[in-house]
């Protein structure tokens, strides 16, 4: 028995009554299930019977198939309802009016995963939107953030690096769930759409996801553990680089590296709290696809020592400056695009800013926490007002 039950859960307990009668839509993925590993799609199709008119499906496809990002998915039919299957991550990242104009209630069942960059929240943002454009319901089945919901940690978002993978002047891990960023999305963005949130019970800030009782079902095929989770909001960085975040084996995130790297150089350059509450392991891995497939590549495995002390930002920030700093003749960034923008560096939309890059390029980049932790110390009190859990 799991000590937390998420907004499905609730929602099957007795909410799932006030929306009889209604057109339902649900965008959920296959991490969106119940405590009995249910679908909430089977879910809310039992209790409510033909009332189930659309599914969406999020970044990787509605059962979770596609890898990499601007892999896109196609629209499809349930065959089981014979409902469409409407992709918001293809041609259009939103629905459209026609797609809305099926259904009375948008349900949104998504696991995110506590980082800013994860696209499922931008993904929750177009919808909510939308929904309000054209007057339609938006109900929230909570779930845990699973990397906690106390510590939050990096740099807030610059408004002009706004896009895909941050939609909204958050830090890199927000430290916020679903239902949470959704009352801030409609707040400050003005939005006032017509939202529902149907909030978890038993879950309090201090839990991270081995605390839940639930289990953990890959939200994305490069999440596969909740260990990956809290590396995340450190690794994704590389994504932005040409070092390999891990892709192509079986613990993406986990690991990075590249064949140009010598692990015992960039150590000795790594600033002493680098590794406070993790140990850094030195490893070889071949990847069978993306970054430096075939090829064998030295670097890190991030074992999470102390889930209270690390620091995944702040310690893969400090790999990469420790990186250039060793290695700057082979060290290079991503070049655009990266999640449908063009023009702007993949590495600036990651980190949300641009100056920390340049400063980096002229290795005057000073590692040093004071960066943010003013403005961090402000969203965590301004962040209060929407907070649905003690």
């Amino acid at each position: 028995m799991s000590k937390v039950a998420t907004g499905l859960e609730v929602f099957r307990e007795g909410r799932w009554k006030e929306f009889k009668g209604c057109r339902l839509g649900l965008l959920s993925n296959q991490a969106s299930v119940d405590g009995n590993l249910t679908p909430a799609r089977d879910v809310i199709s039992t209790l409510l019977p033909g009332d189930m008119k659309v599914l969406f499906g999020p970044q990787h496809g509605y059962r979770g198939e596609e890898q990499d990002n601007m892999v896109e998915t196609n629209h499809s039919v349930d065959t089981d309802l014979q409902i469409p299957v409407y992709s918001l991550y293809g041609k259009y990242r939103e629905p459209l009016p026609e797609m809305l104009d099926l259904l009375d209630v948008l349900i949104i069942d998504l696991q995110d995963v506590g980082t800013r960059v994860y696209t499922f929240a931008a993904t929750m943002l177009h919808c909510l939107k939308k929904a309000a454009t054209i007057g339609k319901k938006v109900v929230i089945l909570d779930r845990p953030n699973p990397i906690g919901g106390e510590i939050v940690e990096g740099n807030l978002l610059k408004p002009e690096l706004y896009s895909f993978v941050g939609p909204y002047s958050l830090p890199m891990r927000h430290g916020l769930t679903m239902g949470e960023m959704a009352k801030i999305f409609n707040h400050g963005l003005h939005i006032e759409s017509d939202l529902d949130i149907i909030p978890m019970r038993g879950w309090s800030r201090n839990m991270v996801w081995k605390d839940t009782g639930l289990r953990w079902i890959m939200p994305s095929p490069n999440m596969p553990l909740d260990a990956t989770a809290h590396v995340y909001p450190g690794q994704v960085l590389w994504e932005g680089t040409n070092i390999s975040e891990g892709r192509g084996t079986c613990r993406p995130f986990e690991i990075l590296g590249a064949p140009f790297l010598n692990t015992n150089r960039i150590k000795k350059s790594l600033v002493p709290r680098a590794s406070q509450g993790c140990h850094l392991q030195d490893i070889a891995y071949r990847p069978t696809f993306h970054k430096w497939k075939g090829e064998i590549c030295r670097g890190f495995m991030i074992h999470i020592l102390d889930y209270s002390k690390y620091r995944p930002f702040f310690t893969s920030l400090a790999l990469l400056k420790a990186i250039m700093e060793t290695h700057r003749q082979y060290f290079r960034w991503k070049e655009p695009p990266y999640e449908y923008e063009y023009e702007k560096m993949p590495f600036d939309l990651i980190l949300g800013n641009s100056e920390w890059r340049r400063a980096m390029e002229k290795g005057e980049y000073v590692l040093d926490e004071d960066y943010w932790l003013p403005e961090l110390k402000n969203y965590d009190e301004w962040r209060k007002a929407y907070l649905l859990y003690g």
